[in-house]
């Protein structure tokens, strides 16, 4: 017998965490998004089968109201050949992926797009564009990145920040990133969100720059200068979404074992940790960019038209938390 086979049988027994049967997030937020009326949207380079397939089908969702960026004859093509009608979707011209991005900023920054969404072109080149001072979407805040997770391994809704804007970021640069998951948790529902400061440890280790950030950022938060969530950390990943791990490890915590907001050291951890969860957890996601001047729907050039569908679905939600519909 393996090693590993007791472990494994322990596990299947005595899991940390408990696993709903099913989904029970993401059908909630487009419950709520049929509510409500759709964001007009610069659909920047939809030209692969999974984007312009994900912009058409928000749209026939009710979720957005598209404009499609790019070559109009390859669009049109691209259409006929996989079956899906945008006779009724304004087409804007551009002969390069650089343009597209280009021309998706100047709508937003207009008011002619209250979002702007990632089609088949790379994020260093939408974001270049979205990250100009005079011609993109910059505001007072640093712009970051959520994804948003509905896992059946875990009950609640899960953000993860940042893993894929801020590649290693510094103390200052983590406030805003907090501040902006928190205010994405408010128009979720999530009225005060805990967030989990992660590091590898659940102590502060002056060798560990994540456990020396963690302990200021919970002091920032006491004074006030980060508000309307729980912070804890430093907080090793199982004690964040296990409290049978927290009760393990003796650890006394507001947000462990129920962590809504996993704020990550730096890129790399975020992202390895999303896709974990996605392709080894069955998790699914929604990927959106916050603290520019509209929300920026971006997910993975491999991301389904379904994964397209709740990060529209999360973009419309965040739009109307701060541009209250009134019917």
């Amino acid at each position: 017998m393996s090693d590993l086979a007791p472990l494994a049988e322990a596990v299947a027994v005595d899991p940390l965490v408990g696993h709903p049967a099913d989904y029970h997030v993401f059908h909630k937020f487009l419950a709520r998004c049929k509510e409500l009326p759709a964001i007009t949207t610069a659909v920047v380079w939809p030209l692969s089968e999974v984007a312009l397939k994900g912009a058409v089908e928000a749209a026939l969702e009710g979720l957005i109201e598209p404009t499609l960026i790019g070559d109009e004859a390859e669009i049109k093509a691209l259409a006929a050949k996989i079956g899906v009608d945008v006779s009724n979707y304004q087409i804007l011209q551009a002969d390069s992926e650089a343009k597209a991005a280009e021309l998706g900023c100047i709508m937003c920054r207009g008011g002619n797009a209250q979002a702007m969404m990632k089609g088949s072109l790379h994020t260093d080149v939408l974001m270049k564009a979205a990250m100009q001072k005079d011609t993109g979407l910059r505001s007072a805040s640093r712009i970051s990145h959520v994804f948003v997770m509905d896992t059946p391994a875990y009950a609640r809704t899960l953000l993860i920040t940042d893993a894929a804007i801020n590649i290693a970021p510094e103390l200052e640069d983590k406030i805003h990133i907090i501040q902006n998951a928190i205010n994405l948790a408010h128009a979720l529902g999530i009225p005060e969100p805990k967030v989990a400061l992660l590091s590898a440890v659940e102590t502060v280790n002056p060798k560990i720059q994540s456990t020396l950030d963690a302990a200021a950022l919970c002091k920032m938060a006491d004074r006030g200068q980060i508000v309307g969530g729980i912070l804890d950390g430093p907080l090793a990943f199982d004690t964040a979404v296990s409290a049978k791990a927290a009760k393990i490890k003796h650890l006394v915590s507001p947000v462990a074992g129920q962590a809504d907001i996993l704020a990550v050291p730096d890129l790399e951890s975020g992202n390895m940790l999303a896709k974990q969860l996605e392709y080894l957890g069955g998790a699914q996601l929604a990927g959106i960019v916050l603290g520019a001047r509209v929300p920026v729907i971006l997910t993975s050039r491999a991301d389904s038209a379904e994964t397209r569908l709740t990060s529209c679905a999360v973009a419309m939600l965040l739009h109307y938390a701060t541009h209250p519909f009134k019917a």
